[in-house]
């Protein structure tokens, strides 16, 4: 039987362009609204609040005594003095703390993810992780007050402040660290026991520099974080307007606690010191956070 392809019908083509009736355009357009209006309203009140701070506390953090002095002298009326006592109070508290949690965090971390799996002791430890990366503040801050302080007797400090950033900044190290650890294949755990290596070198020489990028990350963040509490400042030591390096003994400034105490001081010029140390806290922030993301692309594993 012969068929000639002339007679063959072309099958029907589809305009490359349709026509979009009008419904659907006007959901389209409800929805660039809304997403359009949900971003004025999470953009708007940030950019409110960087011109509060730097239209009220520039002008006090450009002065030359700044980031050299203290407020130590001044009177309530004075101007001047310098943010440098809250400032190193703030870096000694945050890295003690850091000092103690990176490394009983990342350890936790490990712990869960390549030797607890379905472990009893892991669920417990994971269940306990879970309550302190909701324990508020105040909380940390009591818990460590009726036990350093009133148990054992020592007196209020800059270490009992970070003792409490400890728990705070803790579980955020440990998610952190799992988060990471499950992200690394296990190709390469497998290839590094194929070779003989034991587990423990292969979670020190394969696993976790595979994963030190995002760790490094979220320690930063978590540093972050915790520089900017107050409530354990107001319960664990009492405010210094001098330096003071001494972490285990005497009143001690710090950016949080300086903003609040010069918030009490119904003069301008501690109205003017309050929204400095404002700035400071929130510059000192935002350069951790570049820092992390410095650390994100230094340390991120080479695919090429």
């Amino acid at each position: 039987m012969r068929t000639d392809t002339a007679d063959v019908e072309r099958p029907a083509t589809a305009p490359t362009f349709q026509h979009i009736g009008i419904g659907r355009r006007l959901k389209n357009h409800t929805a660039t609204g809304l997403f359009t209006v949900s971003f004025l309203v999470a953009v708007v009140p940030l950019l409110w609040v960087l011109y509060t701070l730097l239209s009220r506390g520039l002008v006090p953090m450009l002065s030359a005594d700044w980031w050299s002095h203290s407020f130590y002298g001044l009177l309530p009326n004075d101007f001047g003095g310098g943010i440098y006592h809250a400032l190193v109070g703030t870096i000694e508290q945050s890295f003690v703390a850091a000092v103690i949690s990176v490394p009983l965090g990342v350890t936790v971390g490990v712990f869960l993810i390549e030797y607890g799996k379905d472990s009893r002791l892991a669920s417990t430890a994971t269940f306990m992780v879970d309550i302190l990366s909701g324990l508020p503040s105040i909380v940390a801050g009591l818990f460590v007050y009726a036990l350093w302080i009133t148990t054992f007797g020592f007196p209020k400090s800059g270490f009992a402040v970070a003792l409490s950033l400890v728990l705070l900044m803790l579980p955020l190290v440990v998610r952190t660290t799992e988060t990471m650890l499950r992200i690394v294949p296990d190709d390469l755990r497998e290839a590094s026991y194929a070779l003989g290596v034991p587990k423990w070198k292969t979670i020190l020489k394969v696993v976790l520099p595979t994963s030190l990028s995002g760790i490094l990350t979220g320690v930063m963040l978590g540093l972050a974080r915790i520089m900017g509490e107050t409530a354990p400042l107001l319960i664990l030591v009492g405010y210094a307007r001098s330096i003071n390096f001494n972490l285990f003994s005497g009143p001690m400034a710090s950016l949080p606690l300086t903003i609040y105490t010069e918030r009490k001081t119904p003069t301008e010029a501690g109205d003017a010191r309050m929204w400095g140390a404002a700035l400071t806290l929130v510059l000192v922030i935002m350069l951790i956070n570049l820092l992390a993301t410095l650390i994100s692309r230094l340390f991120a594993v080479k695919t090429k």
